[in-house]
């Protein structure tokens, strides 16, 4: 497994558990979180940190399932389905981790 999926697949993990502290650590400090080719939704590491936060808090049971993973150069692809709550549905996203050295600087979603 390339070290970039490792590291994506490890924000992964942080999302799912909430932590967005530990989330926004594997990133630079002026990463964004956009739809893909897309508006930013979340920018800068303070601003993608907030808004995780209050999602948490909107959606306690938040998390997000990998179902296929890619690596290619700089960028790591994953497949995941997110589940807000568990009444609701859940959806598929791709996300698209771009790398500036060992930190994430953007993902993108495509929905």
């Amino acid at each position: 497994m390339s070290a970039r999926l490792a590291i994506a697949q490890q924000m992964i993990a942080h999302y799912n558990a909430q932590d967005a502290d530990a989330y926004v650590a594997l990133m630079t400090d002026n990463a964004a979180e956009a739809g893909y080719r897309g508006v930013v939704v979340r920018d800068g590491k303070e601003g993608v940190r907030a808004g995780l936060k209050a999602m948490f808090a909107e959606f306690p049971e938040n998390r997000a399932e990998i179902l296929a993973h890619y690596a290619l150069g700089d960028y790591a692809v994953l497949q995941e389905k997110v589940y807000r709550s568990s009444s609701s549905e859940p959806f598929e996203v791709i996300a698209i981790y771009s790398f500036e050295g060992d930190k994430v600087s953007r993902v993108e979603f495509v929905r």
